[in-house]
């Protein structure tokens, strides 16, 4: 699930819906973000441990995941 062999980071879009204010966005400082389409996008290098955590942090904040993908593999994740 890191979307590339030999188990190390791989970098991730994750499309979260609605704008997210600066204190929410303070809970991911590893990620670079943009606004577009009225959504916010969060992008990184994440490992899988990292990405599950940065998946359970979007819940607990209750905001709503839309899609996560990791360009530059054969499949979306």
């Amino acid at each position: 699930m890191t979307g590339r062999s030999g188990g190390g980071p791989a970098h991730y879009e994750i499309r979260v819906r609605g704008p997210i204010g600066p204190t929410i966005l303070e809970a991911f400082p590893m990620l670079s973000v943009h606004l577009a389409s009225k959504d916010t996008f969060l992008s990184g290098p994440l490992d899988q441990s990292a990405l599950y955590g940065v998946i359970h942090q979007l819940e607990s904040l209750g905001l709503e995941l839309l899609e996560i993908r990791c360009p530059g593999t054969d499949g979306v994740n």
